[in-house]
């Protein structure tokens, strides 16, 4: 009897055993494997209109609050934008942003052979032309309309009659500081493409 006593007891102290070992396995796995469920990266831009780099003054050009929980509904201006007056750096706050939406966001519109700011219309005509560099390639003609912003996208968008040189020269003026955004945080606390912290990754086992 006593030694039947002894392997039912034995025996329920090998699976409880088994069963937090089980457990601290699966929490390891989450803990290592965590990755954030949202989206924020930056991309570098700028417009120059008849050679003048647009500077997009006035504050409904910014964002001042963004959406970071994807358990939250975003407005259309949220999901892509500005903020802080700083004026070529977009910041992205979900999937599939396209171009188009972050031009139409600010009141702007792009197409292949047009710009329209809040005030005018900017379409090719003679030897005034809509010029686009995206990431070192020319794309002039393209639609960008539906192309998805990527993280650390660099594009220029240059309308008038400037030559190749000063295109160059416009598109190396594009700053590449997203790469820094993308480590930082904004204004309501969202982060960025980095990886996780230990808190995150302790907060996401529970």
């Amino acid at each position: 009897m006593k030694k039947m006593k002894k392997f039912i007891t034995s025996k329920y102290a090998l699976l409880a055993a088994g069963l937090v070992i089980g457990a601290l396995v699966i929490l390891v796995i989450r803990f290592a494997t965590y990755k954030p469920d949202r989206t924020h990266y930056h991309a570098n831009f700028a417009v120059y209109i008849n050679g003048q780099r647009e500077q997009f003054k006035g504050p409904t050009y910014y964002e001042e609050t963004v959406a970071c929980s994807a358990e939250e509904k975003i407005t259309p201006a949220e999901r892509a934008h500005m903020h802080n007056d700083i004026n070529d750096v977009i910041h992205v706050h979900d999937h599939a942003v396209t171009w188009e939406q972050f031009f139409n966001n600010i009141g702007w519109s792009i197409g292949p052979d047009f710009i329209s700011t809040r005030g005018a219309l900017y379409q090719n005509s003679g030897d005034s032309k809509l010029h686009i560099i995206l990431n070192g390639q020319d794309l002039t003609g393209i639609a960008i309309t539906n192309r998805t912003i990527g993280d650390l996208d660099k594009l220029l968008v240059s309308y008038g009659t400037d030559s190749a040189s000063q295109l160059q020269q416009e598109y190396n003026a594009v700053p590449s500081t997203a790469k820094n955004y993308d480590k930082g945080t904004d204004p309501k606390s969202c982060a960025g493409t980095t990886a996780p912290t230990f808190h995150d990754r302790l907060t996401h086992l529970f």
